[in-house]
């Protein structure tokens, strides 16, 4: 069973048909829409200020999710996969995004829907994200515009793979 904890008198919200790993960790004021899944390792952590997700989010292996006190929300929109290792910290995220593995979202970003950003890629804090862009790099830039296959290819298939992917573990 997943470690969700309750911090200052506020329980997580779980939606209907999520998937929890057994030592992913959830805590505080974070409200999750429906099929989402927190994989291994994964933390959640709504203690300082809330997290709030659409339906459809995956948070893979050993992600991060954190806000700063009285300053920074997250906001998740709906069908956007967080990379395993990735961090994303104070900010918000449109749908249909794919945040890659190990990234590094800073407080107050604003990523608009249908983008992808790369993998090892580290958005400073205040960085607005363009729709249908690719960023990648440290820190990270436009290096093009994101083609309606490699948005169907990626940021598409590994969402409804992770719905998938959490199915093979539900009991």
């Amino acid at each position: 069973m997943a470690l969700i904890i309750e911090c200052k008198g506020i329980t997580p919200k779980i939606g209907e048909d999520c998937w929890l790993a057994e030592n992913s960790t959830v805590v505080g004021d974070v409200e999750m829409g429906n099929q989402c899944s927190i994989w291994f390792n994964a933390v959640v952590r709504g203690d300082v200020n809330s997290i709030k997700m659409g339906n459809k989010v995956n948070i893979q292996d050993g992600a991060v999710i954190h806000c700063t006190y009285e300053k920074t929300k997250v906001n998740i929109g709906n069908n956007v996969s967080v990379g395993h290792n990735a961090l994303v910290h104070g900010c918000t995220i449109e749908d249909n995004v794919l945040v890659g593995m190990g990234a590094i979202v800073m407080d107050n970003c604003y990523i608009e829907e249908n983008c992808i950003i790369a993998a090892g890629a580290v958005l400073l804090e205040g960085t607005r994200v363009e729709s249908w862009s690719i960023y990648a790099g440290v820190p990270a830039k436009k290096v093009k515009t994101l083609s309606p296959e490699l948005f169907e290819g990626e940021v598409q298939r590994i969402a409804n793979n992770y719905v998938m992917y959490s199915g093979w573990f539900k009991k």
